[in-house]
């Protein structure tokens, strides 16, 4: 059985973050391991509090799994400060196997996920990632990115890995389309889906980038991870439970079902 490392923070009402992640991993089929980054207490309606958890025992959670476990990939979500960034940095330099980094700035809710002086601390991980996962506003914050804008594109081209900007909704004159764009060197490739329409979008963006590498962990090719995250993310919303007062989580097992048929 393969296995994966998810660093990131944990979400009291089980939609996003370590629990997200948990659940993607065991819809592939591979065995979930963790280090928590920050507590969080929290519901779909926002985040009420957040407790960071000492660097060092970041830290200590992923040098014990790596130790004891053969990792196949390695997801990291909300990392919150720029000391848990450090440390995490330390922890994965050098290490030969994927890295799926999402750059979490803010939860659906619209909670701060990131402090502001540890924006700059992320673009350090970049290197050491196979490929990073911003939304729309964290592609902004990072790059400077809007959709089409060429200076912004070139920024982008210039990271030292692949990029993967995801949720471009692209309205046609019958539908919605859902877009994610992976720039890979000097390439771009293109993923879509029709576009649904729902409030459920709590997790998915953390259960997106787990679930590519979960992929990547079972050695698909980062664009097949991607087009298979990609069905799963969808597959997931259309089976997901109307529960909570705010934007709701997905169906992980429904999703995993659904692709890995």
């Amino acid at each position: 059985m393969r296995v994966a490392l998810t660093i990131a923070g944990s979400d009291s009402s089980g939609g996003a973050g370590i629990q997200a992640d948990l659940k993607t991993f065991e819809a592939f089929g591979v065995f979930g391991t963790s280090a928590l980054t920050v507590l969080t207490a929290q519901n779909t309606t926002g985040v009420a509090e957040i407790a960071e958890v000492s660097p060092s025992f970041v830290k200590a959670q992923i040098e014990e799994v790596l130790k004891d476990f053969d990792v196949s990939a390695i997801k990291i979500g909300m990392l919150y400060s720029r000391e848990i960034i450090e440390v995490v940095k330390e922890a994965i330099t050098g290490l030969e196997i994927p890295i799926v980094l999402d750059p979490v700035f803010i939860s659906k809710a619209g909670s701060p996920l990131l402090k502001e002086d540890a924006v700059e601390a992320m673009k350090g991980l970049f290197k050491d990632a196979t490929v990073i996962t911003p939304n729309q506003y964290e592609a902004r914050a990072l790059f400077g990115y809007a959709f089409g804008d060429s200076p912004s594109l070139e920024k982008i081209f210039e990271t030292p890995t692949s990029v993967l900007i995801k949720n471009h909704i692209l309205e046609m004159e019958d539908r919605k389309i859902s877009i994610d764009q992976l720039f890979s060197g000097r390439q771009k490739r293109v993923f879509q889906t029709p576009y649904l329409e729902t409030t459920n979008l709590h997790g998915t963006g953390c259960s997106y980038s787990s679930a590519i590498a979960a992929n990547l962990a079972l050695g698909h090719s980062l664009e097949a991870s991607i087009q298979i995250a990609k069905e799963f993310i969808n597959a997931a919303l259309l089976e997901a439970p109307q529960i909570g007062n705010g934007p709701g989580p997905i169906n992980h097992k429904a999703g995993g079902v659904k692709v890995m048929r």
